[in-house]
């Protein structure tokens, strides 16, 4: 059993000591497999029977899964002055030959579901966690409707009805978990679908901060301006700073997120201009929400490379902005957030979730969540590595598993001294297909989570044969 497993499923209650057992050990083998399939990832034909029996049990549910993790990740954010807690949305498509688990995403010809999970992690990028999830597929009879009908039902809704609504209770979740953790300032990141009224109305007396991409050019109470964007225009710079933007594909099938155009990784310089404003509350039905104040950063390139459109990000925020520093500071906070979409491609890529074969969406929920433990436990090993890189890497491997990889990566023997974390990273990322030249940068998730699974089989052998030469010594 890997030494970090204890921790997360620590506490776990199915009402079933079995099913306690169980959880362990699955948690364990996934983890130990997470690219191959769940038969293939279990040992021999009773584990595998087991396994889906826990997936089937009444029970089992993807939030009782979490909980133990949960609490883990709440101990881990109590050891840092100011953590980021991440929301966003992704799909994941389940469209089988012969059935369809979930409901439709955005065309009848894909069906699946929609997770949308808050990811703690440190400034520096480290993950910390999964504080909740929300899954949920959409009803096949209210997705037949037309758009107009849609339209009229949304604007008549109020946001609790909406499936919008997960951006304000993703917020809720980041003021709970701050009331756990007093000593740490919590921020609560979202990206452009986080820019709804009443997340902001939330924030305004809410346990947590907040930075949301702005997406609306709102109107203003008592400005020389009627607009937001104009009025930012007219500020006089802060500052200049350079920016490093990554690359963009040319569009997404991911309904939830808008296509954009493709984009090279570059530097940017950008120009900061920053107000605190009185927003307008807009009408819903039956009453008009208060006017609130926030915070407005905008950042723009006024001389992009050609045929590049230009950066122009708004973020609206409760962090203070009277300096250059508290404003690079929000920047700084809000880019962390690239970290989940990181995280998701490691839940699709690495975990290979959209290939799991269940029949019913109960079930998948419950494996799905194992899964996000385990995307997590990749992620934060990559992340560690690279931010505390002179920590010592029995801290995170056991004997076992560093020595194993240590004698496979360099044909020689282990050290007596356990070799530096992001050392021992490199080797296992070697394993994984990582060159390791010179030039190159640091190992990524993918040759991270080939590494670590070749590493767990690595470690059994080495525990065995360890083994059987001392029963050969007796």
């Amino acid at each position: 059993m890997q030494a970090w497993i204890e921790t997360e499923v620590k506490g776990a209650d199915f009402g079933d000591q079995r099913l306690n057992r169980r959880f362990e050990l699955l948690l364990d083998r996934l983890s130990d497999k997470p690219t191959l399939s769940i038969p293939a990832a279990c040992r021999g034909l009773a584990e595998t029977t087991a396994a889906y029996r826990f997936f089937d049990s009444d029970k089992t549910d993807a939030g009782k899964v979490l909980q133990p993790h949960h609490d883990a990740t709440v101990e881990r954010i109590r050891a840092h002055e100011v953590v980021i807690v991440a929301q966003d949305t992704t799909e994941i498509e389940l469209v089988r030959k012969q059935e369809r688990v979930g409901g439709p995403l955005n065309d009848e010809s894909r069906y699946g579901l929609y997770l949308h999970p808050l990811l703690a992690m440190t400034p520096e990028r480290v993950p910390l966690g999964v504080v909740t999830a929300k899954i949920w597929s959409r009803d096949p009879e209210e997705f037949a409707k037309s758009q107009e009908e849609k339209r009229r039902a949304r604007k008549a809704k109020p946001i609790e009805e909406k499936e919008s609504v997960r951006w304000l209770e993703g917020y809720q979740s980041a003021c709970a978990l701050a009331a756990e953790t007093l000593d740490t300032t919590v921020v609560a990141v979202s990206d452009s679908e986080g820019d709804i009224y009443e997340c902001l109305q939330a924030g305004t007396s809410g346990e947590a901060e907040y930075i949301v991409r702005g997406c609306q050019d709102r109107a203003l109470v008592d400005e020389e301006h009627a607009l937001l964007l104009q009025t930012l225009a007219c500020k006089a710079p802060l500052g200049k700073m350079r920016i490093r933007v990554s690359k963009r594909e040319a569009s997404t099938g991911d309904e939830t997120k808008k296509r954009k155009k493709p984009r090279a990784a570059r530097i940017a310089r950008v120009t900061i201009r920053a107000a605190k404003v009185l927003l307008r509350g807009p009408a819903r039905p039956g009453l008009k929400l208060p006017d609130i104040y926030v915070n407005a950063i905008r950042v723009t390139e006024e001389k992009p490379p050609p045929g590049e459109e230009p950066i122009d990000w708004l973020l609206l925020t409760s962090l203070p902005i009277e300096t250059f520093a508290e404003v690079t500071r929000v920047l700084d906070y809000y880019c962390c957030r690239w970290e989940i979409e990181i995280y998701f491609r490691t839940l699709k890529s690495g975990c290979k979730i959209e290939e799991l074969q269940f029949e019913r969406q109960d079930r998948f929920e419950v494996c799905l969540a194992m899964y996000m433990i385990v995307a997590w436990r990749v992620l934060y090993v990559l992340m560690l590595g690279r931010e505390c890189p002179k920590m010592r890497c029995d801290t995170v491997f056991s004997e076992a598993e560093w020595k194993s990889v240590y004698v496979i990566v360099t044909n020689a023997d282990a050290p007596a001294k356990p070799p530096l974390l992001n050392e021992m990273m490199k080797m296992i990322a070697e394993l994984g297909g990582y060159l390791n030249r010179k030039n190159d940068g640091p190992p990524g998730p993918q040759t991270t989570w080939i590494g670590l699974q070749r590493m767990r089989d690595f470690a059994i052998a080495w525990v065995a044969f360890a083994a059987r030469d001392r029963r050969k010594d007796v």
